[in-house]
């Protein structure tokens, strides 16, 4: 049970091929006879056996052979039989290969696959290869060379292209995936099996859209989390939504909010095809830089500064030689030519002195990463030079990459430097992007590891309240908000806004105005109007009571004119706001199909459309994601004492933002908002103006709005966190896990028994290595859970001093397997902790969880030697049986 459920798919042992006649080529289809020939064109390491279903024999006959793929390249007719076949033969995966198939047929296919329990990839795509078994199953080409890196494509034509670009290129695959438009087995799915896959160290993906939101991203950060993902996507747009309420959804388009996706999901977005390859072979390196400055190594002062433009315009930093490694390095380099920004070596620089000024840069603090140029010049050694750096490559901690310049001169060098595994580029703008895209996977690496739950540890909302506002206005068939509504609504989750009382008459106004004090804003108030100022319905600066009158009655009648069909409910009245040094700031939500609800953050005011400043994220946010969001944005250069103005209050504008995080969480109604401007200054921040815009919350499947099924990152689901007695004295806490436990649950492996980890891991190894410790803390809180128990400790120092440490001591999961409606367990308690309660607990916890989730039973395998597991399963009502399998374990079971 702990291989992938779709190993058989991809990595099988044993393979069927339905490709209609094998003695003849009557019969075949044209992908049929490519099949053959690709699949006969090597030696596949498994058993394979070619079937013909209008040969003769009963089914009971064919039932005797077995396989664990079917690949069915059979006319259309032919195929829905073929499937049926296969399932009945209890093959566990199946291929379809045949193009023409229509959209009535493809579902046909899904519902026989569901029913017999198949994976089913296709139909109409070219099919996969696995280069490591020897597997060509596809239509795609020749079969790729063996690598580590894996290849997904939602376009067929890609496919093949990449394939081919990939042999002249010595580029090797440890997987390759064609998904056509109506596969079964989705890019979320192959996904998450990449990242299970031992032998895939990066992963590169080309994709033209997504059905699931939250699977997608629920694959996606698994993968990217445990090894390097990249992602083409086609069909960038540039424009907004036309139908927008907002600013926000009329500013914000779905390819923005696709690359704030990806950054949350750890992934790195490129742009091109070339690109896509180069940061495949970057990142496969494992290079961990930990910041954005890059030091340019050159013999040529031009080509250094055609890269260090592009390290300004890429938004990288030019890493720059410390004092100390300047002293250091210039009695080895005499002909250095300058270290302002470069390390710009003569024309007569040798390996030496390229060895010298790179190890220089390896052992400077504040170089995160090197790339070496080198332009032939007539009696330099540019093979030499590249020996020197495959031999300095050994021993860096840092990104080493090259750009070797020319052509003729320099094949050998760049063979040299391939085999080495530095990353060498043609042209210096190439490298300097390349190294960029390093800098961008790990910086999206720390927005991956933020979890936050759906509320902050700010002062409570009043959540009911804002439902019930919501509840009235779609009782009156209305989806806007007025500004009164939209800032009543803002309040209840204690966002500070401007004091607001609507005028419905001119004498209403002129009164109001006065108790406010003057200067007032003037505002006309209807469902109506998305944007006051397009219908002339703002009067700003009003100083008197005979102003304030007047100004009603003008605006009134102006916007009768303008707009003679809009509902006017009046005026409303505010107290200026003190905008003389403070800056004005916008925070937006936008509904984007498929992803759901994006914070945007940018410049405010009336010159919002054309300033153009939208920084986004997916909620829930917490300090960290709130704190990048600003910096993402170009007001954020103006938050800082500016033009004579104090800083603003960053703790308030972020206070802000987690606000409307909360209220995106908790009221899955809302589809556009705008809250434009807010006034933030060195005091704090004030909400002028707000506009909201509903909607019926998106129905769910047990009707519970604590789901948060309208988000596509689930948060961290607080409300299982529990303290409880422990048996014999003290207390512990239940808790789900967080990606900040991972030292702690190194440390619960490996002070286990060896008994004890083998019973768990099945396994001799003394300790977790990262790429589990990131896959078991870093989890998709919507189809895993991981419950932890964890104890306080105290020690003391030794001066005396007591400290108090947490210590995890027990852990139970569950995953969800593929037929949604049954998870897989796991338990783990410390030695010490045995016999104290630990593990019943948190067994029934896991599976109230589970329960809760709406899956119908939870299985386990435990080894038939773990007696003290055994007895707790039976304790707990698990039923025990044979696993047919494998007899060294049992197969535990409990229906929820």
């Amino acid at each position: 049970m702990d291989k992938h459920y779709l190993s058989p798919l991809f990595a099988p042992q044993s393979i069927l091929v339905f490709a209609g006649p094998t003695d003849s080529e009557e019969g075949h289809t044209a992908q049929a006879r490519q099949l053959a020939e690709n699949i006969k064109a090597q030696t596949f390491k498994g058993e394979l056996h070619f079937l013909d279903i209008h040969t003769s024999g009963t089914l009971a006959d064919l039932a005797q052979t077995r396989a664990d793929l079917a690949i069915i390249a059979l006319p259309p007719e032919d195929v829905l039989a073929a499937l049926e076949i296969a399932g009945r033969m209890t093959c566990r995966s199946a291929l379809i290969i045949s193009s023409g198939i229509t959209s009535e047929l493809a579902v046909a296919l899904k519902k026989v696959a569901k029913r017999e329990n198949v994976q089913l990839l296709g139909p109409n795509c070219l099919g996969f290869q696995n280069p490591l078994l020897q597997l060509n199953a596809s239509i795609a080409g020749p079969l790729a060379k063996p690598g580590s890196l894996a290849l997904v494509s939602q376009s067929g034509a890609l496919t093949a292209s990449m394939l081919d670009w990939a042999s002249q290129n010595a580029v090797g695959f440890s997987s390759v995936v064609s998904l056509g438009p109506k596969t079964s087995v989705d890019i979320a799915q192959v996904l998450d099996y990449l990242a299970n896959d031992a032998r895939t160290q990066s992963i590169i993906v080309y994709l033209e859209g997504i059905s699931n939101a939250r699977r997608f991203m629920s694959a996606l950060r698994s993968a990217a989390n445990a090894k390097p993902v990249i992602v083409l996507k086609a069909g960038r747009k540039p424009a907004g939504n036309e139908a927008a309420q907002t600013h926000s959804g009329a500013i914000v388009g779905s390819d923005d909010v696709f690359d704030a996706a990806l950054r949350r999901a750890g992934a790195v977005r490129v742009t091109s095809f070339v690109e896509l390859f180069s940061a495949a072979k970057c990142l496969a390196s494992r290079y961990r830089p930990v910041g954005k400055r890059l030091a340019i190594v050159t013999n040529g002062g031009g080509p250094g500064v055609l890269a260090a433009d592009w390290v300004n315009e890429i938004h990288l930093h030019l890493g720059k030689l410390s004092a100390q490694s300047v002293a250091e390095l210039k009695p080895l380099v005499p002909e250095l030519a300058s270290l302002c920004d470069l390390i710009d070596l003569s024309e007569d620089a040798t390996a030496a002195h390229y060895k010298a000024a790179i190890e220089a840069a390896n052992h400077d603090a504040t170089i995160d990463g090197v790339l070496v140029i080198f332009s032939p010049k007539s009696g330099i050694d540019s093979t030499g030079v590249a020996k020197g750096l495959a031999e300095i490559k050994r021993s860096m901690g840092k990104p080493l990459l090259s750009c070797w310049m020319g052509d003729a001169s320099v094949v050998e060098a760049r063979v040299l430097l391939n085999e080495a595994a530095i990353p060498t580029f043609r042209t210096p703008e190439a490298a300097v992007g390349a190294f960029g895209n390093i800098a961008t996977f790990y910086q999206n690496q720390r927005l991956l590891q933020q979890t936050p739950p759906p509320l902050s540890t700010l002062g409570k909302p009043d959540i009911e309240g804002a439902r019930l506002i919501i509840e009235s206005v779609l009782a009156e068939r209305r989806k806007v908000l007025t500004e009164m509504e939209s800032k009543t609504l803002l309040s209840c989750f204690h966002i500070p806004v401007t004091q607001t009382i609507l005028a419905r008459n001119a004498t209403e106004a002129m009164m109001i105005s006065a108790q406010l004090g003057f200067p007032v804003a003037l505002k006309i108030d209807s469902p109506d109007i998305s944007h006051k100022s397009d219908v002339q319905g703002v009067a700003l600066n009003i100083m008197n009571a005979a102003s304030a009158r007047d100004n009603y009655n003008d605006m009134v009648e102006r916007v009768k004119r303008i707009q003679p069909s809009a509902r006017i409910n009046g005026v409303t009245v505010q107290k200026m706001a003190h905008a003389r040094r403070g800056r004005e700031i916008y925070v937006g939500l936008v509904t984007d199909d498929p992803f759901g609800p994006v914070i945007v953050f940018g410049a405010g005011g009336t010159m919002i459309e054309l300033l153009n400043d939208r920084a986004m994220e997916l909620p829930p946010l917490n300090q960290f994601l709130a704190h990048r969001l600003i910096d993402r944005s170009r007001v954020a250069e103006t938050l800082g004492e500016w033009r004579g103005a104090s800083a603003v209050d960053m703790d308030a504008l972020e206070q802000v933002l987690l606000r409307v995080s909360e209220m995106v969480c908790e009221l899955p109604h809302l589809r556009e908002m705008d809250i434009n401007p807010i006034i933030v200054d060195e005091s704090g921040a004030v909400a002028v103006d707000a506009r909201i815009v509903i909607d019926s919350a998106p129905q769910t499947s047990n009707g519970r709005a604590s789901d948060y099924h309208h988000l596509s990152i689930l948060p961290y689901p607080a409300r299982y966190e529990k303290t409880l007695p422990l048996r014999g004295g003290g207390e512990y806490t239940i808790r789900p896990i967080h990606p900040d436990d991972a030292n702690m649950l190194k440390k619960l492996v490996s002070e286990l028994s060896p008994e004890s980890r083998y019973f768990r891991f099945v396994s001799s190894m003394a300790e977790l290595p990262p790429s589990m410790l990131a896959r078991f803390t870093l989890i998709d809180y919507d189809r895993e859970m991981a419950l932890v128990a964890v104890v306080k400790e105290r020690t003391s120092t030794p001066e005396g001093d007591i400290s108090e440490t947490e210590r995890i001591v027990g852990v139970s999961r569950y995953v969800t397997n593929p037929d949604q409606s049954s998870c897989e367990f796991a338990l783990v308690v410390a030695d010490d902790f045995n016999g104290k309660g630990l593990g019943s607990r948190l067994m029934e916890s896991i599976m109230d969880v589970a329960r809760e989730k709406g899956l119908a039973e939870i299985e386990g395998l435990v080894l038939a030697n773990n007696a003290g597991m055994l007895k707790l399963m039976r304790g707990l009502g698990y039923q025990v049986k044979s696993y047919a399998e494998d007899p060294d374990f049992k197969l535990v079971t409990h229906s929820l």
